[in-house]
């Protein structure tokens, strides 16, 4: 059994972690800074744990289980840093490798235990592996991964984590991202006994019918909810990004041009398959991208806090988007039209079906920061620091007129999100202090 043990970062790192804090606390005042300080540490020392054979496991903060997808937001903030610290680069490094052999072991899972250890969300899942904590088939569980591994490899020059079960779990990524063009090609089902309709999936588990539209299938969003209509736009724009990635792997550390050449085909057709069946019409007449199709009329026109979502899709997928749509979606995610616009007496923002009517995200804030101009970074960082609740943590949802009822006391990936905001707000502003 392994022994887990709490990490310690070396003297390089927090030397490099406290000089950013301090440039925060210059541009943005005390609070923000050691909001950020807290944060950075945080996430490093208690969502982190590495056994005796070197081998890491990182959780979400509250929940005891690995996500492929927050595993790797939760180490967004510190890729900057990869070039002047060994011990973060050999830290994702090692949680690249975890999620790959995540991958290898079972590519619909979306989270997964410390082990087999037979610990479940719920026990009564149709998926009985013991190391699986929850198999939600989510296709942005599987991009997060190669977007880490792509920028590990970009900031660093490394190629040894390239192995060879590497380059097996980017085939069978590609395989199955085609596998589910056709979902009811698959063997893939999600069954839960529950009264809430989005933890299942209908049809004996197969979801919603859809038809063949170049898209790639998912059965559930980034935020664990069942998808309405099987072809996420979101995921899928991150896909055809993710693939360029997987092709650039594969062309110049994997010496692999068929699986190059498969990526880049796949990615297209994601590409065509949004273009011809994602775009609608909004209230206003533009045309934007939907949410959610399923290639037989269904289109949902909404957007979700969680990422990859629509307003993130310039973050997670800027080599594949229609700007001049991008930016007419923007305008529809911020306004009424959307349903899960939120706007209270303290915050206004995008919510998510997943937390109740009436919650704003930090993430999405954070998001709408990194996707806006200087002054909405800075507006937003301070409403996101205004809204803990004096707990010196940023949470999952809070309460759009009252800051003291949220969800998720500890949530890392939202920690992360503000840390991102922050230090590109000292990117936009320099060391002039500024708004304390």
């Amino acid at each position: 059994m392994r022994a887990p043990t709490a990490l310690t970062p070396d003297r390089t790192t927090l030397d490099l972690l406290t000089a950013a804090a301090d440039e925060v606390r210059d541009v943005c005042g005390t609070r923000i800074g050691d909001l950020v300080r807290a944060a950075l540490l945080r996430t490093l020392t208690r969502t982190i744990s590495v056994d005796e054979t070197g081998s890491v496991f990182v959780i979400t903060g509250d929940i005891p289980a690995m996500w492929l997808r927050d595993s790797t937001t939760q180490l967004a903030p510190y890729l900057r840093f990869l070039d002047r610290s060994p011990w973060l680069a050999d830290l994702v490094e090692s949680v690249v490798r975890r999620q790959f052999e995540f991958i290898r072991h079972d590519p619909y899972a979306n989270s997964f235990n410390d082990g087999p250890t037979g610990a479940h969300y719920d026990a009564e899942d149709l998926c009985a592996d013991p190391a699986v904590w929850e198999q939600k088939y989510e296709v942005d569980s599987l991009c997060y991964p190669i977007s880490l591994a792509h920028a590990l490899w970009k900031s660093t020059g490394r190629t040894d984590f390239v192995d060879d079960r590497m380059h097996q779990a980017l085939r069978a990524i590609v395989a199955q991202l085609r596998l589910e063009q056709r979902h009811d090609d698959s063997s893939y089902r999600f069954e839960r006994t529950t009264a809430i309709p989005t933890e299942t999936l209908t049809r004996e588990g197969r979801g919603s019918v859809t038809a063949h539209t170049g898209m790639t299938w998912s059965g559930f969003r980034p935020s664990d909810d069942a998808c309405t209509y099987g072809y996420n736009i979101p995921a899928n724009l991150f896909a055809a990004q993710a693939l360029l990635a997987v092709a650039e792997i594969a062309d110049e550390v994997c010496d692999d041009p068929d699986l190059a050449a498969c990526a880049r085909a796949l990615s297209t057709e994601l590409q065509s398959g949004v273009e011809k069946f994602g775009i609608v019409d909004a209230p206003d007449g533009s045309s934007i991208y939907a949410y959610e199709v399923d290639g037989l009329g269904g289109v949902l026109r909404m957007d979700d806090a969680n990422t990859p979502s629509l307003l993130s899709l310039p973050l997670i997928a800027p080599d594949v988007i229609d700007r001049r749509i991008w930016d007419a979606t923007r305008m529809f995610v911020l306004s009424q039209d959307n349903p899960y616009w939120f706007s209270g007496s303290v915050l206004k923002g995008v919510g998510s079906p997943h937390t109740k009517t009436g919650r704003v995200w930090p993430i999405a804030l954070a998001v709408q920061g990194l996707v806006g101009t200087p002054a909405d970074r800075i507006r937003l960082l301070r409403m996101i620091s205004d809204t803990d609740a004096g707990t010196g943590h940023i949470h999952e949802s809070i309460d759009a007129n009252d800051p003291t009822i949220f969800s998720r006391p500890w949530f890392s990936w939202a920690e992360s999100m503000f840390c991102e905001l922050a230090m590109a707000v000292v990117d936009d502003v320099g060391s002039t202090p500024a708004g304390r």
